[in-house]
């Protein structure tokens, strides 16, 4: 499978880490009322869609970048690769 890279091109899914859900990047906040219940949530309960789903890689045998993977698990088209961090400034995340 090959990932278009934003900035390096098309590299090799072997130069990279398939580390789950791109919802990952929405981490709960640890100071709300119900912090406890959110992180079982984020860190437990996850859908395994079949179709276009949007995941997290990381380029560890590169720029060591964290991307934003949209592929389709049935076919594995990818039909999009954003920079992770580039979602979640949008998304109003400092991280």
């Amino acid at each position: 499978m090959i990932i278009n890279h934003p900035l390096l091109g098309p590299r090799d899914a072997a130069e990279f880490v398939y580390l789950g859900d791109a919802s990952l990047i929405d981490r709960p906040d640890p100071n709300a009322d119900d912090a406890a219940e959110a992180f079982y949530e984020y860190g437990y309960l996850r859908d395994n869609p079949a179709g276009e789903h949007q995941e997290l890689w990381y380029h560890e045998q590169g720029d060591r970048s964290w991307l934003v993977v949209t592929r389709n698990t049935v076919t594995h088209e990818i039909t999009k690769v954003e920079i992770a961090r580039e979602i979640a400034k949008s998304r109003g995340r400092s991280r």
